[in-house]
């Protein structure tokens, strides 16, 4: 007789501190920690068939008008609030489990009692503005449910952050209520390739750089499906941000994306929208998402978390 016996998988918890390493000992442990990541992505066929929730969690995959989208509901919760999670992977990378995982992260730092995941559309196959449609349509899904949108946080990670800015410019366009808050993770604020830190950190981005796999599907040109890509509608660098709710933008110093970051603060709070900025040292693309072990990464979470509270 075989007896295999299951567990629950435990809640996420917030750690008191993390791994404080410096200069070239950080640099190692984030390359040696991608490096296994990068193989074990190259050698699994099947890298996400199963995912877990903690005991207690529910998970379920919905649609509404063609739109995929996933839910999670946290029984902790003591709030009312909402995460609405946009994910990564340079419009061409489904919802994955790290992303479910992500949002699961962010639902317990929220104190949120749901996550939608938008399992939106991607390119090649689908271009601008099919994510967009896709995440519209699952925000206006939430909102005819009756959520407040004052208890909506929607975050959005590299190009998942320029898909939150997306959202909340089209929801401005419609006179659409905005969320309470947004949380932008190393956030792609252009389709653009013209600011120094692309160049200047190709080398020192052991996430998203020279270096790694990620860095060929930078080119956003086949997405952009014909829009210049300093249009508005794809940078939203270059559009009015007059009307958009707080922000939260978190990059690493060390990313590619570092520069144009800085200038989307700088343009967010010329444009009267109350912005917060956080640099951290060293830090390549998405950092907390793919080293979260790092005490970088758990300032991170602890700075999300204040964040939300802040603004609530």
């Amino acid at each position: 007789m075989n007896f295999s016996p299951t567990f629950a998988m435990p809640v996420w918890t917030l750690p008191n501190d993390g791994i404080k390493l410096e200069g070239t000992a950080k640099q190692d442990y984030v390359k040696s920690k991608m490096d296994v990541i990068y193989k074990r992505a190259k050698g699994s066929q099947h890298p996400f068939a199963f995912f877990e929730t903690p005991d207690g969690w529910t998970y379920e995959k919905f649609q509404v008008d063609g739109a995929k989208y996933e839910l999670l509901k946290n029984p902790a919760a003591k709030t009312n609030r909402v995460v609405i999670q946009l994910h990564g992977g340079g419009y061409v990378l489904p919802l994955d489990n790290g992303y479910r995982n992500l949002g699961m992260v962010q639902g317990v730092l929220a104190d949120a009692a749901q996550i939608y995941l938008v399992d939106y559309r991607t390119a090649p196959k689908y271009l601008y503005p099919a994510a967009l449609e896709d995440a519209a349509k699952v925000y206006e899904k939430v909102l005819s449910d009756g959520v407040d949108p004052k208890n909506i946080i929607v975050t959005g990670d590299s190009a998942g952050g320029n898909l939150a800015l997306q959202l909340s410019l089209y929801l401005k366009e419609k006179n659409i209520p905005q969320p309470k808050c947004l949380i932008l993770i190393s956030p792609s604020a252009t389709m653009t390739n013209n600011f120094p830190s692309r160049k200047y950190n190709e080398d020192k981005d052991l996430i998203l750089g020279k270096s790694t796999p990620l860095y060929s599907r930078l080119d956003k040109s086949s997405y952009a499906n014909g829009l210049s890509l300093d249009d508005p509608r794809l940078s939203p660098i270059y559009a009015d941000l007059k009307g958009l709710p707080p922000m939260l933008i978190q990059v690493g110093g060390y990313e590619l994306f570092l520069d144009e970051c800085i200038e989307l603060a700088k343009k967010a709070a010329a444009d009267d929208v109350k912005v917060t900025l956080t640099v951290y040292p060293g830090m390549s693309h998405d950092f907390a998402l793919l080293v979260p072990q790092l005490q970088d990464s758990v300032d991170s979470f602890v700075e999300i978390r204040d964040f939300v509270n802040e603004n609530f």
